[in-house]
């Protein structure tokens, strides 16, 4: 008998069969201890530094505060000290040195200068002069000065050790002033007649600042007093820098005769 398959007929597939170990079973959620994570870890530690941090503040506010305030109670002083009472007190001493610095540049001109470097010292019309200005109004840049003109009157009245000890005091970034407070402090030194402490003066402002205008006459100055001494090695050094480095210098047209006495 012929067979055949009947059209859009499908054999059935077999039923698979299930493993009866397996039959109702289930796996269950699988739970990670944190003691195991490391990442749970890092998290209780943050937690506990945290709590500590806080119990740390919360223990310890009032000398937190109490910091805090002082800190800002120096930031609010150093502001109103110099807005309220150094920034008017230095405006005061500059308009008090108007007069003292007429006298002294009258005096420096020629114009009676004995008396005048006097006036520029002690004051006049009613107002300080370099003395009272350098005390009253020490701490400014005007009483600071104060201290370098107060040194070259002296200087210029006679008044040596007064000059030196007004000259030590005046402290300058200008190094044109400062150099020239050093060789004023060395002629003070040198009308004392303590040449040695001249002589270190001399040398010091003509190392200070080395220019055309004070380090040939600050050179010329060490070398007379090096001459003067017997220090004709010391002195033939200063001349010969001058005659070297510094030949456009009215010191430099009499340095060769000086060079001779060194020699």
């Amino acid at each position: 008998m012929a067979t055949y398959n009947k059209r859009g007929f499908k054999a059935p597939k077999e039923k698979e069969e299930k493993d009866p170990t397996l039959d109702g079973a289930y796996i269950d959620d699988v739970n990670v201890d944190e003691k195991d994570s490391t990442t749970a870890g890092v998290f209780n530690t943050l937690d506990e530094t945290a709590n500590k941090t806080e119990a740390w503040v919360e223990k310890n506010q009032k000398a937190i505060f109490g910091v805090v305030g002082a800190i800002a109670l120096v930031v609010v002083g150093y502001v109103c000290y110099h807005k309220f009472i150094a920034g008017p007190k230095e405006d005061t001493a500059a308009e008090a040195m108007f007069v003292a610095q007429q006298n002294f540049q009258k005096a420096v001109d020629g114009i009676k200068p004995d008396s005048l470097f006097v006036l520029a010292l002690n004051g006049s019309e009613g107002q300080y002069g370099f003395k009272e200005i350098a005390d009253k109004y020490s701490g400014t840049d005007a009483g600071n000065l104060a201290n370098y003109y107060a040194g070259i009157s002296y200087l210029n009245t006679g008044k040596y050790s007064e000059a030196i000890a007004s000259l030590e005091k005046f402290k300058s970034k200008d190094v044109v002033l400062s150099t020239l407070a050093i060789g004023a402090t060395g002629d003070a030194f040198s009308q004392k007649n303590q040449p040695k402490e001249a002589l270190e003066y001399y040398v010091k402002a003509s190392e200070s600042n080395k220019n055309e205008f004070t380090t040939p006459m600050y050179l010329m100055k060490a070398g007379k007093t090096a001459l003067a001494m017997g220090k004709k090695e010391d002195a033939l050094k200063y001349f010969q820098d001058i005659k070297d480095n510094y030949d456009a210098s009215p010191e430099a047209s009499q340095v060769d005769a000086l060079i001779g006495l060194a020699q």
